[in-house]
């Protein structure tokens, strides 16, 4: 495998800028005002010449997201969101059209492989040294299970010969940051709630009592494996590696999948969290594959969702920040700097309050309640009512959250996101049967 290196940054400034930022800063400290700059001083006079764009998916470009983010940093940002195979088809066919990319680890292989990104630099991540095992060792506790495919910790290291892998060296493909597991969703009004871990299933996305009220995301790379996981545990078909389909596998894989859909068993496939937002609220499903943020969205509207821990264990994702291989000079600069902010507790607690989990959660535990932390990430009964980022009461005082606590949920891990030795094969069965 090979990889475009990067160009030399270009200077950031020329001497006549350089000798109005002395002046500048001259006036600055008569005033007084010269400590609160001083730290941004790298880009801070080239900040208005650009926009910092991030092209990625709804799960994490939100637009309470990008405005406290230009407040903290001061610098213009724009989110491009789309759903998760335009985003992969877009960033890794042109990469001159982001500067940072934000989306799942099953996205790193193609990207890498296309030359779309460049590696990161871990000695400016500022808060490198309290990113957690998960992407380090693939665990969070000794016992978990790490789970088939792309665990992230095989492929966020850029190794000597330019190819991705597990020994730590000074680069790295991606900046880890946000992360969860999935599964689905069922609305409780149709569907007797199950027991996490021991009755909940993936089987029961084909149940033939839920047929016609059965949502699937659209994305092959991700509803491929619920699907998969629903039909291994249906009996109807059983895979030597579900993290590595045989294209043998996926010709009887989607043989199976297809006579459900010619018996009319999906309602449709959902390209993003809004729309699976929108596919339950209308009743058009029951249940379907989900999105904590989804979840969360539906309960602070009074919709009885329950995101399910299914016995087989959860598909697993990693979110992943890249740099685009275009980035240079002080846009890229400023993008170190968003990857940074990622890192710096806002951000982790403002997604923990829709389900997610950031890299480093001790610095966001200050900015989150008591109530808040021992619900989300102990698992705990939640003793009063909280909200979710919508600002929306989405976790009722009582609750419990499925699945339990972090480290729980992430010892039962049956797959992760992942780009087989197969894509291309499975992109083109993954087509011809949603379309």
């Amino acid at each position: 495998m090979t990889t475009e290196k990067s160009a030399k940054p270009a200077p950031l400034h020329s001497n006549s800028v350089d000798q109005q930022k002395r002046h500048t800063l001259k006036n600055l400290a008569k005033l007084g005002l010269c400590a609160g700059i001083a730290s941004k001083a790298p880009y801070v006079y080239a900040k208005k010449d650009f926009t910092l764009r991030i092209l990625g998916t709804h799960v994490t470009l939100q637009e309470e997201l990008r405005l406290q983010a230009q407040k903290d940093l001061g610098i213009n940002i724009k989110f491009e969101p789309k759903g998760s195979a335009a985003v992969l088809q877009k960033a890794s066919m042109s990469p001159a059209s982001f500067d940072l990319y934000e989306q799942w680890s099953n996205s790193i292989n193609v990207l890498w492989q296309s030359g779309a990104i460049q590696p990161i630099e871990k000695k400016r991540i500022r808060y490198w040294d309290e990113i957690n095992s998960l992407t380090q060792t693939g665990k969070l506790k000794d016992d978990a299970k790490i789970g088939a495919g792309d665990a992230p910790y095989k492929i966020i290291n850029v190794q000597k010969d330019g190819s991705l892998g597990k020994q730590h060296t000074d680069q790295v493909s991606f900046l880890p940051y946000v992360h969860n597991v999935d599964s689905f969703g069922y609305n409780t009004e149709y569907i007797p709630k199950g027991i996490p871990y021991e009755t909940e299933s993936w089987g029961w996305l084909l149940d033939s009592q839920h047929a016609g009220k059965v949502a699937i995301v659209n994305a092959p790379t991700i509803g491929l494996f619920d699907l998969a996981l629903a039909v291994q545990a249906k009996g109807l078909m059983q895979f030597a590696d579900i993290g590595n389909m045989s294209p043998a596998e996926l010709d009887n894989l989607f043989r199976i999948l297809t006579q459900f859909k010619r018996d009319h068993h999906f309602s449709g496939f959902w390209t993003s969290v809004p729309e699976s937002v929108q596919f339950m609220q209308s009743k058009r499903v029951n249940i379907e594959s989900m999105f904590s943020p989804a979840v969360a969205s539906l309960n602070g509207q009074g919709v009885p969702v329950v995101y399910a821990a299914p016995k087989e264990g959860y598909r697993g994702w990693h979110g992943v920040m890249c740099l685009s291989a275009n980035t240079q000079g002080s846009v890229k600069d400023a993008a170190y700097e968003y990857m940074n902010w990622w890192l710096s507790g806002w951000p982790g607690a403002f997604i923990a309050r829709q389900g997610y989990y950031i890299s480093n959660p001790q610095r966001s535990k200050s900015l989150l309640s008591q109530d808040e932390w021992d619900y989300w990430y102990e698992g705990q009964t939640a003793a009063s009512d909280l909200k979710g980022s919508d600002g929306k009461v989405s976790v009722l005082q009582g609750d419990k959250r499925t699945g339990g606590s972090y480290e729980t949920r992430f010892s039962n891990v049956a797959v992760w996101n992942t780009v087989m030795p197969t894509y291309d094969y499975s992109l083109q069965k993954w087509y011809e049967f949603i379309s």
